[in-house]
């Protein structure tokens, strides 16, 4: 194969993960039960993405008895690097001022920068504590800017929008289930927030594809750490198994959701862990929003 060939096999998010791990592993290598169990993915499915990798020839098979090791070619290791942003953690430092300017344009007059820094130099500690994610940069403007608005619409109540928060314990599956369907069926009619008590680094794939199946996309959604600016600002808050690590705060209401946990699980149990969602959603649609046509539109 060509040098082309390698950048075909990782233009897949799911072989750019599979990748990721082999290379952040501490010996640099991994069994495909291990990738299958980060992954939450079946064995023969990441077995088929190990194929096409190795026919590029971005990573070599390792025979040790009845076991099979995978390792990042070496010839290929740089390109692997260049275009997954780098090791454990990106070469570059955010440019954390510079973020905290755009910010600070974004809420004049509603916030001083020295505040808009503070909370962007907080959001970036949170994330990076449990995230070795090459885009961290982004992540943190994004999870600074919701934390401001969320700040920004506590000042502001009442309002018209409600505002749901979803909780469970990674941030990476059914709390992301839940927010992308309220996306789908309420568009800006809800302002819907996602967090975790102890956030994974990626939303599992078997969510994302589970979402896909029935039109709804989570875009560049990504596990962020539960802070009490969110909860404050929250009109509903739901929690899926976080336990006592939401804060409890007068005026809001708070709903726990029994739902079956999606790790490991098979695709048809994901999609009924989905179906389940999906019915608790709409009821919950239906009873927050005020004014206008309250039934959700379908999906």
């Amino acid at each position: 194969m060509g040098q082309a060939a390698d950048l075909t096999s990782l233009g897949d998010p799911t072989r750019a993960r599979i990748l990721r791990l082999i290379r952040d592993s501490h010996d640099g290598r991994m069994l495909v039960g291990h990738l299958a169990e980060e992954l939450d993915l079946r064995q023969p499915t990441v077995s088929h993405h190990m194929k096409a990798l190795r026919e590029d020839g971005v990573v070599v098979r390792e025979p040790d008895g009845r076991r099979v090791w995978y390792s990042i070619a070496d010839d290929q290791a740089a390109r692997v690097d260049a275009l997954l942003g780098g090791g454990q953690r990106s070469a570059s430092h955010p440019d954390l001022d510079r973020i905290a300017d755009d910010l600070a344009e974004r809420f004049r007059g509603v916030f001083s920068r020295e505040t808009i820094r503070a909370k962007v130099v907080e959001s970036y500690e949170l994330l990076a504590s449990g995230s070795d994610s090459p885009l961290l940069a982004s992540r943190t403007a994004a999870f600074a800017a919701a934390r401001l608005s969320a700040l920004e619409g506590a000042e502001a109540r009442p309002s018209d929008t409600p505002t749901i928060l979803f909780v469970c314990v990674q941030n990476a599956g059914r709390s992301q289930m839940a927010a992308g369907i309220v996306r789908q069926l309420a568009g800006d009619r809800v302002t819907v927030w996602t967090a975790g008590s102890e956030p994974a680094g990626d939303v599992r794939s078997s969510i994302v594809a589970a979402l896909d199946e029935i039109g709804v996309s989570l875009g560049g959604e990504f596990p962020k750490p539960l802070t009490d600016d969110m909860v404050r600002a929250a009109d509903v808050v739901v929690t899926m198994g976080c336990g006592d690590a939401c804060p409890i705060y007068p005026g809001r209401r708070y709903l726990d959701w029994e739902l079956e946990d999606p790790v490991g699980k098979t695709p048809d149990r994901v999609r009924a862990i989905r179906d389940d969602v999906e019915v608790r959603v709409r009821a919950l649609l239906a009873d927050v929003i005020v004014g206008g046509d309250s039934e959700p539109r379908s999906l």
